[in-house]
């Protein structure tokens, strides 16, 4: 009778302890010894009170016992092209600093968005020039993520015409092809946990995650025919351009980071966008062009394959975290 009651005991215990283990939704949390949130249970609100949710327009609880408010806030799991640290249309940026750019890039070309010294985000520029016009119209069409001695890129592939129920994402990791489940919650990771791939909604949005280093927030959406009638693109019939919409938000970028958007994370930063404009444009073509979309080497960036993880971070004391709106653009430590 006793060995039986034992049994028992074992067997609950272990089903618990299993289902503590491969739970990834939450509604509360503790904070365990080690973290700045030690003992303290947090609950997340009422109007996110999940962490992860089947519908894609539902913000989700985050809840980081790392962080010195100890607090759970509401999140979009997908980008918001009108927060810092975005990318979308015909590229418009919004810096860290809050602060709205374009930078067009040249079509089929691949230039660095943010080089730092253990982190490479490049993109690829696709395009289309109607007759008569100076300049091409442009869009993000892949990113390549180099950091240490990995790499991971994720495109919008090509499709004449755009279907909803069909997923327009491809991805690699090393350059070899990595399969990602449709549905909602499907994850990906790599055999070192360093890099993860969850699909927020069941095709076309995904969220990136490189280990203690950035978040991106990445959907692919086409040029639709309200978006060529406003601005009279005339992309071809057999051409719906489909691209990416992109929002990042780092964790330890270095005083020394570079790229079309990462430069304007540095404390030392001047925007060269002109206030008040209608359309900011800025350049840098020659100094942020990479040879393509896995290459490190363009003549501002500064990541290094050998880079040590010991990095020279920015003195958040010193920093103004209410210049980077929400920190999506940036993660604030004290």
């Amino acid at each position: 009778m006793e060995f039986t009651k034992t049994s028992s005991l074992l067997i609950f215990l272990l089903v618990f302890v299993s289902s503590l283990i491969h739970a990834k939704a939450y509604q509360n949390l503790y904070c365990g010894r080690g973290t700045r949130c030690y003992g303290k249970y947090i609950t997340c609100p009422a109007e996110c009170p999940n962490s992860e949710t089947n519908n894609p327009k539902t913000k989700v609880c985050q809840i980081e016992c790392n962080k010195p408010t100890c607090k759970a806030v509401c999140r979009s799991r997908k980008p918001n092209c009108n927060a810092p640290g975005s990318g979308c249309y015909d590229p418009r940026f919004i810096g860290g600093d809050g602060r709205v750019f374009y930078f067009h890039g040249k079509t089929n070309e691949h230039f660095s968005l943010v080089s730092d010294s253990n982190l490479q985000i490049n993109a690829r520029f696709i395009g289309h020039r109607p007759e008569g016009r100076s300049r091409d119209y442009t869009w993000i069409q892949a990113l390549g993520i180099l950091f240490n001695s990995k790499s991971f890129s994720l495109e919008a592939t090509k499709t004449p015409q755009w279907n909803d129920e069909l997923d327009h994402f491809k991805f690699t990791y090393n350059e070899n092809q990595v399969a990602l489940a449709e549905g909602s919650l499907s994850t990906w990771h790599s055999e070192e946990k360093d890099i993860k791939v969850e699909r927020v909604a069941s095709k076309n949005s995904v969220m990136v995650t490189v280990k203690d280093v950035a978040e991106i927030l990445v959907n692919v959406v086409p040029i639709t025919k309200e978006d060529d009638r406003i601005h009279n693109y005339q992309v071809p019939s057999d051409d719906c351009f489909a691209h990416l919409e992109v929002q990042f938000r780092f964790f330890a970028l270095s005083q020394k980071v570079d790229g079309v958007l990462g430069r304007t994370y540095r404390l030392d930063f001047v925007n060269p966008a002109k206030p008040g404009v209608a359309m900011p444009v800025v350049g840098g073509e020659d100094k942020y062009r990479t040879n393509s979309l896995l290459s490190p080497d363009c003549v501002s960036c500064v990541f290094s394959q050998e880079s040590s993880a010991e990095i020279e971070t920015m003195e958040y004391g010193t920093l103004d975290c209410t210049k980077f709106s929400n920190g999506l653009g940036i993660v604030c430590r004290k």
